[in-house]
């Protein structure tokens, strides 16, 4: 669960916004990041997943 978060943490402190609203290069990274994660834990892929999926919803 902290190996997502910081990955999340990450990924939204690299991408700037000047928009205020969810970034489609968040998802994208956190979903690479996810399939890397894919065949030596799978937990984590799928958490990193769900955080994907959460930055889509983001609503501002």
């Amino acid at each position: 669960m902290f190996n997502s978060l910081a990955d999340f943490l990450r990924a939204v402190m690299r991408t700037p916004r000047m928009d205020g609203g969810a970034s489609n290069g968040i998802t994208a990274q956190l979903m690479e990041r996810a399939d890397a994660a894919a065949g030596s834990d799978p937990m984590h892929a799928f958490e990193l997943r769900r955080a994907a999926l959460a930055t889509l919803g983001v609503v501002r």
